[in-house]
């Protein structure tokens, strides 16, 4: 097992070692009934919503999209319970030009206002670029009860003002961009908003779609070592599925095998040694999230043993 850290034997942390392959949205593998709600959306020109479990994808889609249409960098806005409509088009830093105000004699000039205080966010950041992009709303079920129909609106317009510099932007009807929202529950958004998006719940993969994305994720293991994992994955879910608080889901399990191939853990083994299994309980702080949870996950058999 790999060991950074050992107490009482003091040296110097080595450099980290990402999972390139972790984050690359040339991998997502989207399913096809995903495939279609995303035509149709781009089609009819609406939002795509998007429920599901945490970490089965919703986010790296956004991603994708960005990268397979040659979009440039997602424009994310994080929704927050007290995000408002002026949130999906700029935030004007107030308190930082009332200080230079206060030590400067010159007032700027609006452009140099804007170039300063005013910082442009997702779908304004898209209206004001004045090309496609991909605007990514997290969470949209945070929102207050307005944001959602807001976006709506903005989406017809594709036009905003921003009072402080006297300027309106405008996009083109040609240049609309593609809006991507998730949310952990659709019961939270209004029935006006739900009527007029394209919506698509990702069910959580089943065992050779998990082997699917967990072989294109991580490097190193046979497709057979990775279908132990996947197995032992899958029982966790369902063997102490009912006790856990939260279910560990397709982010953490590539963090999982990841983890388990950095610290040299062979899964094919018939049968696991003292140092194994203290790699496999040590690994288990990916896929649990609480004591509780642990001591479920603990209680799952390696390999029906």
């Amino acid at each position: 097992m790999i060991k950074h850290y050992e107490p009482k034997q003091q040296k110097a942390l080595t450099a980290f070692t990402p999972n390139p392959r972790l984050n690359d949205p040339a991998l997502y593998d989207p399913q096809p009934e995903l495939i279609a709600a995303v035509n149709v959306a781009i089609t009819l020109g609406l939002p795509l919503l998007l429920t599901g479990e945490p970490g089965t994808g919703k986010t790296e889609l956004a991603k994708h999209l960005a990268w397979y249409f040659q979009m440039g960098e997602v424009l994310r806005l994080n929704v927050q319970t007290t995000s408002t409509s002026n949130d999906l088009f700029y935030r004007y830093d107030a308190l930082g030009h009332f200080q230079y105000n206060q030590n400067n004699q010159t007032a700027l000039d609006k452009g140099e206002l804007e170039k300063r205080f005013i910082q442009y966010q997702a779908l304004g950041a898209a209206i004001v670029d004045q090309k496609r992009r991909i605007v990514l709303l997290d969470e949209i079920d945070k929102a207050p009860r307005d944001l959602p129909n807001d976006v709506l609106a903005a989406l017809e317009e594709l036009s905003f003002y921003v009072p402080e510099i006297d300027k309106r932007y405008t996009s083109a009807a040609e240049n609309r961009p593609l809006i991507v929202l998730t949310s952990n529950s659709e019961k939270n958004l209004p029935d006006a908003f739900l009527r007029r998006v394209a919506y698509h719940h990702i069910n959580f993969p089943g065992e050779d779609k998990l082997l699917g994305i967990v072989s294109a994720k991580v490097e190193g293991y046979t497709s057979a070592q990775l279908q132990v994992l996947v197995e032992h994955f899958s029982n966790i879910r369902v063997d102490s599925g009912h006790k856990l608080l939260k279910k560990p889901a397709t982010a953490e399990l590539i963090q999982w095998v990841f983890f388990l191939k950095e610290s040299g853990f062979d899964p094919s083994k018939t049968k696991l040694g003292a140092e194994d299994y203290t790699i496999l309980e040590a690994s288990y702080a990916v896929l649990a999230k609480t004591r509780e949870d642990v001591a479920s996950i603990k209680k799952v058999r390696w390999q029906g043993v």
